[in-house]
């Protein structure tokens, strides 16, 4: 993208994935893997406050590989605020670097899904407000069938000083790179 004023620019993929395929019901009990030490804790409205909180400790952990429905509904504010995971994580790897960010797995199919950025943050969204979606030859996808990677800048930062900008300079080109890799492991 390019533009010939400043604005502001963060562009993501909402896609929902669910390693288990099509019509195979919540998603829940795939595990997950997110390259990040901290988030960014949000108000009950899902605005960022600026800070950046560490997840040892926490049910945002996903330093190791974690069933998702492990924490879920964990009896910790920012999970009740967004009822389940919508939060973004701070990636380890330098702005700018593609780097391997998030991985899922399936155990039952073996499918596995690798999510590559150049962005210092990845949103982790798990279905918590679907309501009778339809999909795919009438498939119906409800609450939790399907979670989101979505690689960007952190949420608000055009407000916050202290995060990466998201502001394209008038003339300058935006350009990023996410990768989505898919596998099967036996």
């Amino acid at each position: 993208m390019t533009c010939d004023e400043d604005t502001i620019a963060n562009f993501t993929n909402h896609a929902y994935f669910n390693l288990a395929g099509q019509e195979s019901g919540p998603a829940m009990n795939q595990k997950v893997w997110i390259d990040a030490d901290q988030f960014t804790i949000a108000d009950q409205y899902s605005i960022p406050t600026g800070e950046l909180v560490p997840v040892k400790g926490t049910p945002m952990d996903f330093t190791q590989f974690k069933t998702i429905a492990d924490e879920i509904d964990a009896d910790y504010e920012p999970l009740k605020f967004a009822k389940g995971y919508d939060h973004n994580w701070v990636l380890n790897h330098k702005e700018g670097e593609l780097s391997l960010a998030a991985k899922a797995k399936d155990e039952a199919s073996g499918r596995i899904m690798e999510v590559y950025t150049d962005l210092p943050g990845i949103q982790f969204y798990t279905g918590n407000f679907l309501t009778s979606m339809e999909g795919k030859n009438g498939a119906v996808y409800n609450h939790r069938q399907g979670y989101c990677f979505e690689t960007q800048y952190f949420p608000d930062a055009v407000n916050k000083p202290q995060f990466a900008s998201p502001i394209l300079k008038g003339g300058d080109i935006y350009q990023t790179t996410t990768i989505y890799q898919f596998k099967t492991e036996a």
